[in-house]
């Protein structure tokens, strides 16, 4: 089994965060809603739950916080002539965990207001899912090969996002790392202290943007 995914997601990630400013990464704005190619041609690879990693940071004005959240089973690429084509894949939002705080009770805490209806609401949308629309060749960039543009749908709100990364299908094996990319939580709903949405916050806002890498692999 190989890699797949680094962020992805917890799109909400960026509650509590801290940070005296924005994230500062290449951009990937939410955009309307992608055609998704026929997926049926081709073959379908397993996307591996256990070590598919989406990687998530968020900040405020005073410093930051990051975490990981991972899929559910079922997840899946879809490769054709050795080629990446395609994936679905389903994000398990109640997985979502906190790796800057080391004081249990802090961490606890920081985890739960995630999970509760201030940002992901758990409860009532415990799934995310990204479904590939487009695997684009990317030139003159040493560090990606591909640019990935998508469909990511979060507490039954979807909008288009793209990101580059680099892409590895070898001997039946599929890795995806992605680079840091940013997304605005406000698209999906989250407006939690935002300074966007809540005009007199002044300094006790959580910034709209937050980072997400992928961290995929497949089975």
């Amino acid at each position: 089994m190989k890699n797949l995914f680094y962020l992805i997601f917890g799109m909400v990630f960026i509650g509590l965060m801290s940070c005296n400013q924005t994230i500062k990464t290449s951009n990937s704005e939410a955009e309307v809603v992608h055609d998704v190619m026929d997926m049926e041609q081709g073959n379908e690879l397993t996307a591996c739950f256990h070590s598919t990693k989406i990687y998530w940071k968020g900040t405020k004005p005073g410093g930051e916080h990051n975490g990981i959240i991972k899929l559910k089973e079922g997840g899946k690429f879809i490769v054709k002539d050795n080629e990446l084509v395609g994936g679905e894949f389903v994000i398990d939002m109640t997985t979502i965990v906190n790796i800057d705080l080391d004081d249990e009770e802090m961490n606890a805490k920081l985890v739960g207001h995630l999970k509760s209806a201030d940002f992901f609401n758990v409860d009532s949308f415990p799934v995310a899912n990204f479904v590939i629309s487009a695997v684009l060749p990317l030139k003159g960039d040493d560090a990606f090969n591909t640019t990935l543009r998508g469909n990511l749908s979060m507490k039954d709100i979807t909008h288009g996002i793209e990101f580059k990364a680099n892409v590895i299908v070898h001997e039946g094996n599929v890795s995806v790392v992605s680079e840091e990319f940013i997304l605005d939580r406000t698209k999906w709903g989250i407006n939690y202290k935002s300074k966007s949405v809540f005009k007199e916050l002044k300094d006790k806002f959580i910034n709209d943007e937050f980072a997400l890498k992928i961290d995929a692999h497949s089975m």
